[in-house]
C-alpha cells in the first residue's frame, strides 16, 4: 500500500511513499501528513472470521490488510510485546459498567496508558527498519502526559535510536513526570518547556519540517522521525483495538454481528479517534463516534459549528491533562478524507496563519454525519468518578469525559463503548477528592487513599517511581530546544 499527502504534493517530495517511508519520514508537503492512497476493506467475510481471534491474530491480519512493507518476523517481534500485557491472552479488557455502555481498557501495558497499545510494537518497527538500512534516527515526540512515557519506555536501550522527548512543565500529571525524569538510558533525553503541550508540539512540528535543523542531523549522520499521532506509524496500530472491542461484544453475545455501536473517544490529538474513523471507514459497524473533550473544546465547537477558532482561546489546566489540547493533528486526516487535499491545505494554512477557519455547511453535514461532540468540565468529571465507584467501577479523569458524552451524544440506545484511556494511579488526587473530598494530597498520598477505599493494590510499575532518581533535570524555554536538543546528541 502507498501513501499519499494531506495538503497535496509541492514538487519536492515524491508524489507517494511506502509505509516504512511514511513512518521514518511522517511531515510531508506543505507541512501536511500522510495517509493510505485507499483503505483496505475489511468486509463482513473478515470480521466475522476473527470473531474468536486473539488480539495479536487479529493484529497481523488488519496489518496484513494494508500491505505494508515490513517483514512479517518483524511484526511478529513487535506484536509479541503484547504478551508483556497484565493479561497476554486479552490486553484490551472490555468491561460492562452499565446495561448500554462498556469500557474497553487500554491501559493495561508497561506505562498504564493507552499509548502503549500502538507505541510497543511500533518501537520494534522503528527501530528494525533503522538497523536494516544501517542509519541512525532521532525520534522526537511531544507529550500532554501518555505519549512520552510510552515513547521513552518503548524505544529505551534500542539499536540506531535516540529519543528526545518534550513535555510542558508543570502540565502533566505527577506520575507521568516521574515516569519521564527518571528514565535513565543513555540513548534518551527528556525535556520540560515552559509552555503547554501546543507549543512542545509546534515545535516538534517546526523541527520535523526545519531545513536546518536537519542539515544539522545529517552532519551527525541522524536522520529525523517522530512518535506523535503525526506519524501514521502509531495510527495503523490504534485502529485494532476498535475492531477488538467490537468483535468481543459480539463475542459475550451482547450484539450480534451487523449491530451498529457508539465510540465514545476521549480527545486530546484526535488519534484515537481517528483510528475509530478508520476501522469505520474499514467496514466496522459503527453509529457514531462521540468525542469527548474537556474545557480546552475546540474539538466541540468544530464539530458542533463547524469553527475551528483559536483566536480567543489558549489552553486551560484541567484534571485531564492528556486532553489540555487546542491544535488536533490528526483531525487534518480527517479533513482530507472527507474534503480533498486542496481544501485540507486551505484550512490548515488558516489555521496555522489565522488560527481559526470555518467549514460550509455541506463540509459540517459530512462531518456531523460521522461525529458528535461534547465536553465535560472537571467538576462534571469527578461527579462521573464518583457515581462509576459507587457503583464498582474505578476510572480516571479522562474517561469520565466520555461518560458525559454517552449522556448527552447519543440519540439512539445502541450499545456505546467508550475508551478509558489511563489507569486510575495516573492521576490519583483527583480522584481521591472525587471519593473521598481530601484535598491538597500527594500523589503517593492519593494512592495509598484509593488503594484503601477500593480495598486494591497500587501497581508496583508505579509505586516504585518514588524511589526512582530524578535524572533528566533539563526544564528551559521554548526558544531552546532545537540547541538543547543539539547538545544532547
Amino acid at each position: 500500500m502507498n501513501f499519499i499527502e494531506t495538503r497535496g504534493n509541492d514538487g519536492e517530495y515524491p508524489l507517494q511513499v511506502s509505509f516504512s517511508q511514511a513512518i521514518l519520514a511522517p511531515i510531508a508537503s506543505y507541512g501536511g501528513i500522510y495517509v493510505p492512497e485507499k483503505l483496505p476493506e475489511l468486509g463482513d467475510s473478515f470480521l466475522q472470521k476473527h470473531v474468536n481471534s486473539s488480539y495479536k491474530t487479529l493484529a497481523k491480519a488488519v496489518l496484513d490488510a494494508f500491505e505494508i512493507d515490513i517483514e512479517a518476523e518483524v511484526i511478529d517481534e513487535a506484536l509479541a510485546l503484547y504478551d508483556n500485557f497484565d493479561d497476554p491472552q486479552n490486553p484490551v479488557p472490555l468491561v460492562k459498567v452499565k446495561d448500554d455502555l462498556y469500557v474497553s481498557e487500554l491501559y493495561h501495558g508497561p506505562t498504564r496508558a493507552f499509548k502503549d497499545m500502538a507505541l510497543q510494537p511500533f518501537g520494534v518497527v522503528l527501530s528494525s527498519l533503522a538497523q536494516k538500512r544501517n542509519e541512525n534516527y532521532l525520534i522526537m515526540a511531544a507529550t500532554s502526559g501518555d505519549t512520552g512515557p510510552a515513547a521513552l519506555e518503548t524505544f529505551k536501550n534500542r539499536a540506531n535510536v535516540q529519543v528526545a522527548c518534550l513535555y510542558p512543565d508543570g502540565g502533566t500529571s505527577d506520575i507521568q513526570r516521574l515516569q519521564m525524569v527518571t528514565e535513565d538510558a543513555p540513548n534518551l533525553k527528556v525535556i520540560g518547556i515552559h509552555g503547554d503541550f501546543d507549543d512542545a508540539q509546534t515545535a516538534l512540528k517546526r523541527l520535523l519540517g526545519s531545513a536546518s535543523f536537519k542539515a544539522r542531523l545529517k552532519e551527525k549522520n541522524i536522520h529525523l522521525s517522530a512518535a506523535n499521532s503525526v506519524n501514521f506509524g502509531r495510527i495503523i496500530f490504534q485502529l485494532i483495538y476498535h475492531i477488538y472491542s467490537y468483535l468481543e461484544l459480539v463475542r459475550i453475545g451482547d450484539i450480534e454481528y451487523g449491530d451498529k455501536v457508539y465510540l465514545d473517544v476521549p480527545s486530546g490529538n484526535f488519534g484515537n479517534a481517528l483510528g475509530g474513523y478508520y476501522a469505520m471507514k474499514m467496514g466496522l459497524p459503527v453509529e457514531k463516534i462521540l468525542i469527548a473533550s474537556n474545557k480546552n473544546n475546540v474539538l466541540t465547537h468544530l464539530i458542533q459549528e463547524g469553527k475551528y477558532d483559536l483566536r480567543h482561546m489558549s489552553v486551560v489546566s484541567t484534571s485531564s491533562p492528556a486532553m489540555d489540547i487546542l491544535k488536533s493533528s490528526n483531525v487534518e486526516r480527517v479533513l482530507y478524507d472527507l474534503y480533498g487535499a486542496e481544501r485540507t491545505k486551505e484550512l490548515m494554512f488558516q489555521l496555522d496563519n489565522d488560527n481559526h477557519y470555518e467549514l460550509t455547511e455541506a463540509e459540517l453535514n459530512l462531518l456531523q454525519a460521522v461525529f458528535s461532540a461534547d465536553f465535560c468540565e472537571d467538576e462534571e468529571g469527578k461527579q462521573y468518578i464518583k457515581e462509576a465507584f459507587a457503583q464498582g467501577y474505578l476510572m480516571d479523569p479522562h474517561t469520565a469525559t466520555c461518560f458525559k458524552a454517552y449522556d448527552t451524544c447519543r440519540d439512539k440506545a445502541l450499545k456505546t463503548i467508550a475508551y478509558s484511556t489511563a489507569e486510575w494511579t495516573k492521576f490519583s488526587p483527583t480522584i481521591a477528592n472525587a471519593l473521598t473530598g481530601e484535598q491538597g494530597t500527594s500523589d503517593e498520598q492519593a494512592l495509598k487513599a484509593i488503594a484503601r477505599e477500593a480495598g486494591i493494590e497500587i501497581p508496583a510499575i508505579i509505586s516504585d517511581l518514588f524511589a526512582k532518581e530524578v535524572v533528566q533535570k533539563s526544564i528551559i524555554d521554548k526558544e531552546n530546544i532545537e540547541q538543547e536538543i543539539l547538545d544532547f546528541l
